[in-house]
């Protein structure tokens, strides 16, 4: 894709992403949610490492409805299959990735900084800093069924 100005993912992405830890239950995680009102967050370890991602659509499809209290799951079951963008990383990149992933939310690591989770990169960062053509990409990629 090509893109008339090169940005950084750093200059785009919404700083200060908090984590739910592993031990931590599905139930702290959808509190903290609502309390940051943020559809998303980040499972982290006790190593401060990012482990995974947990979605509010996770908890509902993947423990709710399966019959599972979320006051007795741990965020740590939902830690997998992680995708990540290196904070210094162009947009382009990123956008490459969620598109790939179909995903629409990133953490951002920095990389140079010992792999520290520094914040997330959304649809919203996208929308505000893209053309509509290439967000109209982004969304015709990450909605497509599958």
């Amino acid at each position: 894709m090509a893109r008339t100005k090169r940005m950084a993912v750093r200059e785009i992405m919404h700083e200060g992403a908090q984590c739910v830890t592993e031990g931590q239950t599905l139930f702290d995680a959808a509190r903290m949610m609502r309390d940051l009102d943020v559809g998303c967050v980040p499972i982290c370890g006790d190593d401060n490492r990012l482990k995974g991602m947990i979605t509010d659509r996770d908890i509902v499809l993947r423990c709710c409805a399966e019959g599972r209290d979320p006051a007795q799951v741990r965020a740590g079951e939902f830690a997998g299959s992680l995708w990540w963008i290196d904070a210094d990383a162009d947009v382009s990149k990123a956008l490459d990735a969620m598109e790939e992933h179909k995903v629409k939310r990133l953490p951002v690591i920095d990389v140079a900084d010992g792999h520290r989770l520094v914040g997330m990169i959304s649809e919203a960062n996208l929308a505000r800093n893209l053309s509509d053509h290439e967000l109209g990409e982004f969304v015709g990629q990450v909605y497509a069924p599958a």
